[in-house]
């Protein structure tokens, strides 16, 4: 007899949705094109697992792209949007829990003086650079090489995440007009930053970057990179904009800028701040914040900013990270997984490099050291896909790119780790094979 489909369901409804959706897919990374293979279909989600629309169950170290730090379906946080829900979804004006969240984001990133709240990640980034040009005057930014800020126009030059899985160096649609006034330099070289400010001296109006990227895989600031960003910008005039969509609560509860002493003018947050929920925040000085409209000129507006159910889920989310503290025992846990994959790859003659921060980690098919996106394309695409796919059919989820970070939540256990590890090593034999 044939072996029985373990993907039925889910090849249904991606057939059903190429139909109606491009790629059969809402955000591109989500298609497998950097792997392969066609998604599956969640069904639903518990702690640190997922299950598919076919019953297949996965551990989870996507986590939705990081925002899932308590895990999935957390009951904090789940019945805290049970009862905002109860009393409205949607009002288009101001609630008490928008101040509350606000006060407690600035509780855990005490640069960020003044903080809006918007829907995504995507819309933090481009608000912050338009409030940086709008202040500065200026309209050129620098953005580095394999960072991905979202898909504003001004970000997709270079970009990592998606962008780079599927091999594209700038998206069509964006005038060249705006790409001109995007400037960019390899992560990690201050020299390559300091020699485009002296080609462009006085017009630049912000240097944005993810201070631990996670777009491109895992890849951390040098010693004294951050710090060499702060003086350039400063002695320039421009502004320095940490994006912590994805390294915010997850380096560590400030985000970098706690990790590594370096305070930026500008930060953004993401979905992390409302528990998985649909949000973004950007934030930083008084009086740069101040030149946002009704106080100031730089308009910027959203009639689903600062969402109830968000709000909701995003302070009972702050809440348990604030009174439990899992910090200590999720930076052990994350770097237990990296030491095991590295270890697992390492008897086996594997090239290989990685690590962590907090709960956000990552491991490369390449001997490393890897500092930059020019070191992360160095690696063994192929391979990876082989090992992803093995993974995937033992139960594993990771994200389904060689060039995105990993994380890990307070639900996942030892034992999920140590199943984690054991798997893997499996995984490994098979593409190796």
């Amino acid at each position: 007899m044939p072996a029985a489909d373990h993907n039925a369901n889910s090849r249904a409804l991606f057939r059903r949705a190429c139909d109606i959706t491009p790629g059969g897919v809402n955000s591109p990374v989500r298609a497998f094109r950097g792997v392969g293979g066609d998604p599956f279909f969640v069904d639903r989600a518990l702690g640190s697992r997922l299950w598919d629309a076919d019953g297949n169950e996965y551990i989870d170290y996507v986590l939705s792209w990081g925002p899932m730090i308590l895990g999935h379906a957390h009951p904090a946080v789940v019945q805290a949007v049970a009862q905002a829900a109860a009393r409205g979804t949607s009002y288009g004006a101001p609630t008490a829990a928008e101040v509350e969240l606000a006060e407690a984001v600035r509780g855990f990133v005490p640069s960020m003086e003044r903080v809006r709240f918007v829907n995504s990640g995507t819309e933090a980034t481009m608000s912050a650079v338009r409030l940086a040009r709008g202040f500065t005057g200026r309209e050129m930014i620098l953005k580095f090489d394999g960072c991905y800020h979202g898909h504003g126009d001004s970000f997709l030059v270079k970009a990592g995440s998606g962008v780079a899985t599927l091999g594209l160096p700038n998206s069509p649609g964006v005038p060249e007009a705006l790409s001109k006034l995007t400037l960019t330099a390899p992560f990690n070289d201050l020299e390559a930053v300091e020699t485009v400010f002296r080609a462009h001296p006085g017009r630049i109006a912000c240097v944005i970057l993810e201070p631990v990227v996670g777009n491109a895989g895992f890849i951390a600031p040098d010693d004294g990179f951050l710090e060499g960003l702060r003086r350039i910008t400063d002695a320039d005039g421009a502004l320095l904009v940490f994006d912590e969509v994805m390294t915010g609560f997850r380096v560590a509860p400030g985000g970098a800028q706690e990790r590594f002493g370096v305070r930026p003018d500008l930060t953004t947050l993401g979905k992390v701040i409302g528990g998985g929920l649909p949000v973004g925040a950007y934030g930083g000085r008084r009086d740069v914040m101040d030149w946002i409209a009704p106080v100031g000129p730089v308009y910027q507006a959203g009639t689903l900013s600062g969402n109830p159910l968000a709000m909701a889920a995003g302070l009972a989310q702050l809440r348990v990270l604030r009174e439990e503290d899992p910090y200590p025992l999720l930076e052990t846990r994350t770097r237990r997984l990296v030491e095991g994959l590295l270890a697992n790859m390492a008897e086996r003659g594997v090239p290989a490099s990685g690590g962590s921060y907090g709960s956000m980690w990552g491991v490369f098919f390449a001997a490393g050291p890897v500092r930059s996106f020019d070191d992360a394309k160095q690696a063994d695409v192929e391979t990876f896909r082989r090992f992803y796919h093995a993974l995937l059919r033992r139960g594993v989820f990771f994200a389904p790119s060689a060039f995105e970070a990993g994380f890990m939540s307070t639900a996942h256990t030892e034992q999920d780790v140590e199943e984690t590890i054991s798997r893997a090593r499996e995984a490994l034999d098979e593409a190796l094979a």
